[in-house]
This record gives structure tokens, sequence and C-alpha cells, in this order.
């Protein structure tokens, strides 16, 4: 298990010298959402294709 305060020192020490604030954000954006997609999936919270087909076409 990797502790956030890590993968943030991790995640600013790959980019370049001239990075924005927008930049470091958007790349602590991009971990949260795969992070917490990757733990939903091995916790069973997902939906198949189809799934998501029959809910939008209810709409």
């Amino acid at each position: 298990m990797s502790y956030a305060k890590d993968d943030a020192r991790k995640i600013i020490e790959s980019l370049p010298e001239h990075a924005t604030w927008d930049d470091i954000m958007y790349q602590f954006y991009v971990k949260k959402k795969i992070t917490d997609s990757l733990d939903a999936a091995e916790e069973g919270r997902i939906m198949t294709h189809e799934d998501v087909r029959k809910r939008v076409m209810k709409k």
C-alpha cells in the first residue's frame, strides 16, 4: 500500500521544472481517479457494458 504523500512526491518529481499548478493538480486528479476506479473494481463496484447500455436506454 502506498501513501498519498509518497504518491504526491513521485508525481511532482516526475513533472518538468516548468510545470504549473494546473499541471500538478491535473496529475493529482488523474492519479486519484485511477486509484478510485481500481479500488471500485477490486470491491466489485463495477457495471458491465451491457448494464450501462440498459441503464442509458431506460432514460
